[in-house]
This record gives C-alpha cells, structure tokens and sequence, in this order.
C-alpha cells in the first residue's frame, strides 16, 4: 500500500434501513438504492445491516433456510454488480447457507470481486437455533484503502474481536448489526451499543462503522443509533434516529488508526500489552499480520 493510497480520505457510509422479514427481492432493491444514495454523498466503501435481504426474527429453522443463500447467490451477485458499477466496497450482512449449515455472515465484496466473508462468532438469543457459530475466527482483509476487520452485532459485546483485529493490522471495523434496545437502558444516556462502538475503537485504535436497521418485526423492535466511530473513540457521524432510514457519513484517513496508538510519548496500545501474563494472539491460532 503507497503512502499516498494510505494518507487518502476516505468517505465512510453506514445505511439504517428497515428489511422486511421473507421480502428478499424487495429487500435487496432496497439495498441497492441506498447504495446508490450513499455513493451519490461521496461514500467509498458503505455499510449495511445484518441479515438485510432476508431479515432478522425467523419463525423456523425451514423459514431461515428457505431464505439463506450462498456465496454465489443472487444476493451476493447484485452487491457485486453494484459495486462493481459504482466503484464502491460494501461490507452486508446476509443468511449464508453452505450444505446443510447456515452461519449469520457478512460478504466484502469491491469493484474487483468478492473480498472475502466473516462469520458471526456469538450469536445472540434465538440465533442459535437457526445458526452454527462462526468458524472463520476474525479476519483481516486488504483493500486500497486500508485493512478490514467485520463483526456482527453481539460480537461487539466482546473485546476479543476488537483486539483480535487489532492485532492483525485492522484499520477499521465493519459492523453489520441489528441491534435490540438492552433491559434498563437509562433514556438520558447513550445505547449501549454506542458505548461499545466508541470503547472498542479507543482500546484498539481503529475506527468503527456499525450500520444498524430500524422498524419492528414479529413484534421485535430495532435500535437504530447507527454510528461511525474515529480511532479516537470519538462519533464523526450518528448515531442516528432510532425510528428512520438515514444513510450516514463520514470522512476519514485510516492510516491514523496506526499513528493513534501511541497515545504519547510513553504508551503506546499494542505494545504495553503484558504479554508475559498472558498470550499476544489471545490463545488463538490466528498469525499476526503485518501493521
């Protein structure tokens, strides 16, 4: 990667959209022209919510499967021509079906082709029931414009996805989530969730996008609050309304993800870790990447 790709700006986009449960077609229509609106406010690389083409509260593990596809689905086709068109990258979130086995994932995919995938590693409530966990552990990948990490929604509630990114290298995390309001959440603060976008990105020095849905399903209500998140810890858009569809964005320079973890001096984030306590790659098999 060339100092001048690395010091670029780069315009960020999460779209707060409502799918609407079993409405697949409908739905990735609905992606389609928020990409759309996204790239027309300046956005390079734009993200989505989780499961948008199919939807979130599934009634049966038949249902969910009838609406999984593969990577090679008409789902994944769609972003990839999309992207391919506007000369955009998209990070989604879709129900992906291998065998007889689906996972809550997420597809990057570029003007180029498919970038790769991640799995959904904690799954939250009833997921399970539907899902296996993810088993691709917590993929780097290399773009243009810097190193992409995903998680999925609960994955946030773990620092070990942050840092596992951090340790490979990881510029910025792509968060497709359908965030659920949390039992006790005081109205005058934060969505915990916000909370955890805003930490995860300080203790690692990476930014954060988090793209979240809206509406209510099956009598399941969604947060909103999408946000984008600097490598500071610090909101540079959102989070958004809690009850609209609203594309957010945000310009930024991924390279001061690597320059921000030297807080001063003294400190810097990754190299302070007490690696003589306990394991660098956290017990994982994982190898560090470059960065």
């Amino acid at each position: 990667m060339s100092d001048a790709v690395a010091q670029s700006p780069l315009t960020i986009a999460c779209a707060q959209m409502r799918p609407e449960i079993g409405l697949k077609h409908e739905n990735v229509e609905k992606s389609l022209r928020m990409i759309r609106r996204a790239h027309s406010l300046g956005a390079q690389l734009v993200v989505l919510p989780e499961l948008c083409n199919s939807g979130y509260v599934f009634a049966s593990r038949s249902e969910a499967f009838a609406l999984a596809e593969t990577m090679e689905g008409e789902t994944v086709l769609a972003w990839l021509d999309i992207a391919k068109e506007l000369g955009v990258t998209l990070v989604a979130g879709f129900a992906e079906r291998e065998g007889d086995r689906l996972y809550n994932s997420a597809v990057l995919v570029g003007p180029g082709g498919i970038i790769g995938r991640y799995r959904k590693l904690h799954l939250w409530g009833e997921e399970s029931l539907f899902f296996e966990r993810g088993n691709l552990q917590v993929p780097v990948f290399a773009t243009p414009f810097g190193r992409i990490a995903c998680a999925i929604c609960y994955d946030m509630w773990f620092p070990e996805v942050f840092r596992l990114a951090a340790l490979q290298g990881a510029d910025i995390l792509c968060v497709p989530t359908n965030w659920v309001p949390m039992k006790n959440q005081p109205r005058e603060l934060p969505a915990m969730a916000n909370i955890l976008a805003m930490a995860g990105a300080h203790s690692n020095s990476m930014f954060v996008a988090a793209a979240d849905r809206v509406g209510e399903e099956r009598g399941q209500p969604f947060l909103g609050c999408s946000i984008i998140v600097d490598c500071h810890g610090w909101p540079v858009a959102g989070p958004a309304g809690a009850v609209d569809e609203e594309i957010i964005v945000a310009q930024v320079n991924l390279s001061d993800a690597r320059k921000a973890r030297q807080l001063n001096a003294y400190n810097q984030l990754l190299r302070d870790r007490r690696t003589d306590l306990y394991q660098e790659m956290l017990g994982t098999s994982m190898l560090r990447g470059p960065g």
